[in-house]
């Protein structure tokens, strides 16, 4: 198998951008370090995929959003599990990428990593 080929196949498949932020130490103005959470990753070509479809978690006062997507990116981007994403949903068109969707906000679980990509289940809970 031709990896790199493979690899340029699987990445005409990322429609959607990613921001892709964790928690650490970030230097203050002060001179000081505080943790908090920074973006290691911005606007990186991506591919969200539903894995399950959501559970209904209506309560009285409100309706919980819970469910799993997939998630495929580069594997040269190094993804922790606990790593906060902003996703936007998009599509190629002949002028280049443009939004078609809002930005969502995911949990990464464990990265699976293979040669041409790697899989990140993601976790979204929201309120409707």
């Amino acid at each position: 198998m031709n990896v790199r080929r493979h690899r340029k196949a699987i990445e005409k498949l990322y429609e959607d951008r990613c921001t892709i932020s964790r928690f650490g130490p970030k230097k203050q103005p002060n001179g000081s370090t505080k943790n908090e959470l920074y973006a290691v990753y911005t606007d990186k070509p991506c591919r969200i995929s539903q894995k399950s479809l959501g559970s209904n978690g209506q309560t009285e006062s409100a309706n919980n959003i819970s469910y799993e997507t997939k998630f495929f990116i580069s594997p040269d981007l190094e993804i922790l599990q606990g790593d906060a994403l902003k996703i936007t949903r998009g599509r190629i068109t002949a002028s280049g990428w443009e939004p078609i969707g809002a930005e969502k906000e995911y949990k990464a679980g464990e990265p699976f990593p293979y040669q041409t990509h790697q899989e990140v289940s993601l976790q979204r809970k929201d309120k409707a």
